[in-house]
């Protein structure tokens, strides 16, 4: 500590055949090396173009990178085989202690020259501190060729910093471009404004003209000729075709609803630093596991109400189909890299967990939460439903169901698609994403938008005397996930430049499974608008 290094040597290797050719491989497709010091990440620090002195941080140093000779136009392939450290340390100067607050390296790739080869005692005559031979730059660089020996050099050089320890991850996390989540969060403002100007509308002057007519009617003879959402009373609560689903899709989406809203709060609150790596993911992971208590309990609420008897069988399909479907995927991904003998493998002792956390707490949970649902008294219908099923009159071309559900879920996903960039970008780019104040607020935003166009659509279409609204409700907000996989499609083809079969796999898997889950998060949001506002709407009129 506090001691400078220069031009220390770490060890020499020949190049055979073989790792040139991987090390070739590895420098076309942009590697990277990632170190850690006092669990700080190793970072390269870069000038920004439109600030004077301002740097922003890349993860890692890239093993190599590529260049042509002056007057040559053959493409070469250049090693960083010198590392050029700087350790910034924070001195606190009651205690006398000092502590590391950065960790940033510069690499370099340096042509070696030696006289005789003795080991880390080796005197090199390209970098030697005592005739002041230093390495700033890659002048004379080293070419990755067989046959060939590579020397791996460093320096060290301490740097006191007025950095905090306490605040040392903050030039790490710093936000480059704040000023587009702001326009982005404004965007969804307007659409969430728009969308509620419009259920006001419905509830203030449709509903409340149609309410007070419709009550109005009934002391007249012209209640027999009754129009437009009222018509359908007798029908609007009838129990959905495969109506066991939808509980089980519900269930699932309040459970990923309770996971995303307490993690987000932990998360606003500054529990989940990523100083613990893992941390995010982890808490994910465990309070997924402990809302199956919410998954059951809602989705046998919704069973009971459709009048059903076989609140086990619901519970097993809520506690298997979504994480089943999940792991399956996930599983076979990584199949596919540990074929590939990649480290980003997870290891099988980690699967085992998953999987006990799955079955010995999830499914358990589920099963109690189901048990509680279940025993409570069904929810009582706002209005009575007939014996014979109506029937739905011809709908016009706009109110197809497949037609007005994809119009549906184009909102919700333009409240966040902008935020969504920032994700994928922090994924597959490795950045970190740190901005989870701007992130709790798109989450409010796509809440309020699904159940607003979920409501919105759900009155016209049962103004239009279509009482089949239960599936569509879950399914309109629900068709934004369609639209998540769209322009994940769409980022994988322009910013992305990943070749490996294997790897894009690995994208569109991952992607698929964010997708499912998005899903069933808005569409349990969706549905839950309808539910509320079609009781509400049925139970406010005079029904003889």
């Amino acid at each position: 500590m506090r001691v400078p290094q220069m031009c220390q040597i770490v060890c020499k290797i020949s190049v055979g055949e073989k790792e040139g050719k991987v090390l070739k491989e590895k420098i076309e497709d942009e590697y990277r090396v990632n170190m850690i010091l006092d669990n700080l990440p190793l970072v390269v620090p870069i000038q920004r173009v439109d600030q004077e002195g301002a740097y922003f941080y890349q993860h890692g140093f890239h093993v190599g990178a590529k260049g042509q000779y002056s007057g040559s136009k053959d493409e070469k392939y250049f090693i960083h085989n010198h590392l050029s450290f700087t350790v910034k340390y924070h001195r606190d100067a009651q205690r006398d202690v000092s502590r590391i607050v950065a960790f940033e390296v510069k690499p370099y790739s340096v042509k070696h020259e030696y006289g005789q080869w003795n080991d880390k005692k080796t005197h090199l005559t390209t970098c030697d501190p005592n005739a002041k031979r230093i390495i700033t730059s890659s002048d004379s660089p080293l070419e990755v060729e067989a046959g060939k020996d590579i020397v791996f050099t460093y320096d060290v050089d301490f740097k006191e910093s007025d950095i905090k320890w306490a605040s040392r991850w903050d030039s790490y996390l710093l936000m480059t471009d704040d000023q587009i989540h702001w326009f982005s969060i404004v965007n969804s403002l307007m659409i969430v404004l728009f969308l509620s100007g419009m259920v006001a509308m419905i509830m203030l002057r449709t509903l409340y003209r149609d309410i007070s007519k419709y009550n109005q009617l009934e002391t007249q003879e012209e209640a027999q000729e009754e129009t437009g959402w009222k018509l359908v009373h007798g029908d609007v609560f009838r129990p959905p075709a495969n109506s066991d689903w939808l509980c089980v899709y519900v269930g699932t989406g309040v459970q990923f609803f309770g996971m995303m809203l307490v993690t987000m709060v932990f998360a606003v609150l500054g529990f989940l630093s990523p100083s613990n790596r893992g941390g995010l993911m982890t808490a994910m992971l465990l309070l997924w596991v402990f809302m199956g208590l919410l998954a059951g309990y809602s989705s046998s609420r919704l069973y009971k109400l459709f009048k059903g008897s076989e609140w086990k069988n619901i519970a097993l399909r809520t506690a298997f189909t979504f994480p089943g479907s999940v792991f399956t995927v996930f599983f076979f991904l990584n199949i596919l890299i540990w074929g590939q003998k990649s480290s980003g493998a997870v290891p099988f002792t980690t699967m085992f967990a998953l999987v006990l956390l799955w079955f010995g707490i999830s499914v358990p949970l589920v099963f109690v939460g189901s048990y509680l649902g279940f025993k409570k008294p069904a929810i009582e219908d706002p209005v009575k439903t007939n014996k014979i099923p109506r029937q739905v009159p011809e709908q016009a071309w706009y109110m197809n169901s497949i037609f007005s559900i994809l119009i549906g879920g184009i909102l919700p996903f333009g409240a966040v698609f902008i935020e969504l960039f920032f994700i994928l970008t922090s994924i597959w780019l490795h950045q970190f994403y740190y901005i989870f104040g701007f992130l709790f607020l798109v989450f409010l935003i796509l809440i309020v938008t699904c159940a607003e166009i979920s409501i919105v659509l759900c009155y016209f279409q049962l103004c239009s005397e279509d009482y089949l609204w239960w599936w569509r409700s879950y399914l309109t907000s629900g068709s934004s996930a369609l639209y998540l996989f769209l322009y994940a499609t769409f980022y994988f083809y322009t910013k992305l430049e990943i070749t490996k079969f294997v790897s894009a796999i690995l994208y569109f898997g991952y992607m698929l499974i964010a997708s499912y889950a998005f899903f069933a998060l808005t569409g349990t949001i969706g549905f839950y608008a309808c539910l509320m506002f079609t009781r509400l709407i049925y139970s406010s009129v005079k029904i003889e």
